[in-house]
């Protein structure tokens, strides 16, 4: 039986770019010897590298039996890389093109969410035309109509990146400036305090078609107001598992809803989804499809 040759793909064009290198150079260091595997690094700029040297698309997936998709963020995650390996007829790991998309716009999937009977925090969508057009008049007038605090982040990015949390005025101006530099549209939520939880699943393991791993408390670092970005990736944060502190029935009921968003947006392979365990209930954030 011939090696089976994968493609591990790292890099790309968003702002999640140094993460994506770490988890390509994971998956790398960690491939069990049955494989092959081959490096293809994409550049910020969308260059693609195979081995170090320049390629293209058409050039080097040819040459690969699979992709393991390792980019985090926009290009990666949202369907575009996957559409584009459909095109090929290049078989990969995680989401289809659709499921991506649907998981990488959180407005997307916060609809299907509530479809499927989940609890979600309250909250509406603001694009840059109407944000440019009211200037502050528009800041102030959400500030004094939406609940506070808020948590405000970008429509369409992952590793809590451009995600603020605004208890002022001038922190909510702030928020909004910094969301809107990574795209056109926001999402803004009612800011919900509890525990702070994530659950990954994986389909067809331990005999289940779609199974959920046992649920990670997240405790952030002291001079963190949420699991941000630096937290995530800065080694500060605090992972619980199992947790002391989540009963044996929010544990169980974080299960469930993990497998419930999974198939509330289609995903496939694997996926993570993010939880605020309050006394008003277990809320989700989102779901990351990688």
């Amino acid at each position: 039986m011939s090696t089976i040759r994968v493609g591990v793909v790292r890099g790309g064009p968003s702002s999640e770019y140094d993460v994506s290198l770490k988890t390509g150079a994971a998956v790398l260091k960690n491939l069990p010897e049955r494989y092959a595997p081959v490096d293809i690094l994409i550049s910020k700029n969308g260059e693609w590298y195979a081995g170090g040297l320049p390629t293209r698309p058409e050039k080097i997936l040819p040459h690969v039996d699979v992709v393991l998709n390792a980019l985090h963020g926009a290009y990666g995650e949202d369907g575009t890389f996957q559409q584009m390996l459909e095109a090929h007829g290049v078989p990969y790991t995680g989401s289809g093109s659709l499921s991506s998309a649907i998981g990488m716009n959180k407005s997307l999937a916060r609809k299907r969410f509530e479809e499927a009977g989940m609890k979600i925090p309250y909250g509406m969508v603001l694009h840059a035309d109407e944000y440019e057009e009211g200037g502050e008049h528009f800041v102030f007038d959400l500030f004094r109509r939406f609940p506070q605090p808020s948590v405000v982040k970008p429509l369409s990015s992952g590793s809590s990146v451009g995600v603020r949390i605004a208890h002022t005025l001038g922190e909510l101006s702030e928020a909004l400036e910094y969301a809107f530099s990574f795209g056109d549209a926001v999402l803004i939520e009612e800011y919900i305090r509890g525990r702070e939880a994530t659950c990954g699943v994986v389909d067809n393991f331990r005999g289940y078609d779609t199974n959920a791993l046992l649920p990670i408390e997240i405790i952030k670092p002291k001079m963190s107001r949420f699991f941000d970005y630096d937290a995530k990736y800065g080694g500060e944060s605090q992972e619980l598992c199992p947790s002391p502190n989540f009963s044996q029935e929010e544990k169980q009921m974080i299960e469930k809803l993990a497998v419930q968003a999974h198939q509330a947006i289609g995903a496939r392979h694997y996926s993570r989804s993010d939880f605020i365990v309050s006394p008003r209930g277990i809320y989700i954030l989102e779901i990351n499809t990688l």
